[in-house]
């Protein structure tokens, strides 16, 4: 897992860094309730990368639809070139955003809307 430290990574086996011309795989996964976050997720792209993978999953009954933006240091946001691709499994909507050799300084914003949410239910903070 990777805690912001330039140059060094961390896993269950202990700290060690990663010198020039290495890689490593870096993998994490977090819940957060809609009461403590809003409608989207951000991921800037600080050092060399050959794949950024997004996946996004919620409850289908909400009807959640998700878009995404692209902007680096030198452009306004324009659309991911690529759209997220959505798959169903049960009662969970996963969406699945993926880019290959990401810039350096590139940030990508997906955001979502839940249709079967009306916009007193998402001030109140519940589920419905």
């Amino acid at each position: 897992m990777w805690f912001g430290c330039p140059g060094a990574a961390d896993n269950e086996h202990g700290r060690f860094p990663l010198y020039p011309g290495e890689s490593v795989w870096i993998e994490y996964a977090y819940t957060v309730g809609d009461n403590k976050w809003g409608n989207w997720f951000q991921r800037a792209v600080r050092l060399p990368t050959e794949q950024l993978e997004v996946q996004l999953a919620f409850p289908a009954a909400l009807d959640p639809v998700v878009w995404g933006t692209e902007t680096s240091m030198t452009a306004e946001a324009s659309p991911l070139r690529t759209p997220p691709v959505r798959s169903d499994d049960g009662e969970l909507r996963q969406f699945t955003w993926i880019t290959t050799t990401p810039a350096l300084h590139a940030r990508y914003r997906l955001e979502w809307r839940f249709r079967a949410r009306t916009e007193r239910d998402t001030d109140q903070g519940e589920f419905r």
